[in-house]
């Protein structure tokens, strides 16, 4: 069918401006990383990597900046916790909705998406609240203190796990809906075990799924902030940190090179998961 070349153009037009509305503040911020300028803003002052390298007061670079890079190894420790046991139990979810019937399966289902409509902030008080009334009834009747159920660490993955571990499902599971269960079945009949069938077999097929299941998980759990600041404790990730930084400090560009530092790490990972996705070419 012929197009007509005013509405190419519009078309056209329409995607260059959607993509620049996307990426015109992202440039920007990543821009003031790079002013040398004691805030992020107008006018250009120059060319500066301090904001990443200083070691000495008022510039004070990311790298040098010891309660940020605390917040970053926190970020990565819960990240990479709760993303391992998302995929797991994303995985036997997958198994459990794709290869079984039970009864209410339709209403289990149903309950498992439930945590990604409700707000951030009512899960994490919702968390907060039901974690706080065990640890309490522990303390008082039984004289146990369970601190991993209050505000820390080991509370924020309870938290993005319970949110997490749907996104992980859906993504694990639309991967086996593809799966050739006759490659299963052959293997039985060959006289492999069940095991063996699902660790060279199933997994290997699965593997692409689960390691974008994987990275999704981790950028979902390092960026989250409003079910993590309902949960956090003294040990802040890196979000909390920022946010309490502007709050009491105010905005500088070393936040702008916390941003650069985190669009490429999250480039990087997303161009990981699109390879990983991507069909091989057969010998």
């Amino acid at each position: 069918m012929q197009r007509s070349a005013g509405l190419m153009f519009v078309y056209r037009a329409y995607v260059v401006l959607f993509f620049l509305y996307l990426v015109a503040p992202l440039a920007a911020a990543g821009a003031f990383a790079f002013n040398d300028s004691m805030f992020p803003s107008l006018p250009w002052q120059g060319f500066t990597l301090d904001w990443f390298f200083s070691p000495v007061e008022p510039k004070l670079g990311l790298f040098y900046d010891d309660r940020l890079l605390r917040g970053l190894q926190n970020s990565l420790v819960i990240g990479l916790i709760v993303s391992a046991l998302a995929v797991a139990a994303g995985t036997c979810n997958a198994f459990l909705f794709e290869r079984r019937q039970f009864p209410f399966k339709r209403l289990l289902y149903i309950l498992m998406i439930v945590p990604l409509v409700i707000p951030g902030v009512i899960l994490g008080i919702s968390i907060l609240v039901f974690a706080s009334m065990l640890a309490n009834f522990a303390d008082q009747t039984l004289g146990l203190f369970l601190t991993w159920l209050r505000p820390g660490i080991p509370l924020i993955v309870l938290g993005q796990f319970s949110f997490l571990t749907t996104i992980t499902s859906l993504v694990i599971a639309a991967r086996l809906q593809k799966f050739d269960i006759s490659l299963e079945e052959a293997a039985l009949n060959l006289g492999a075990s069940r095991i063996r069938v699902l660790l060279t077999v199933t997994l290997p097929f699965l593997a692409p799924a689960l390691f974008s299941a994987f990275v999704v998980a981790f950028l979902v759990s390092f960026e989250n902030f409003n079910t993590t600041l309902m949960l956090v404790g003294s040990d802040a990730p890196l979000t909390i940190t920022m946010y309490d930084r502007m709050v009491k400090v105010g905005s500088t560009p070393v936040l702008n090179a916390v941003s650069v530092f985190l669009m490429l790490g999250s480039g990087l990972l997303a161009l990981a998961s699109v390879l990983a996705q991507r069909p091989r070419k057969a010998a």
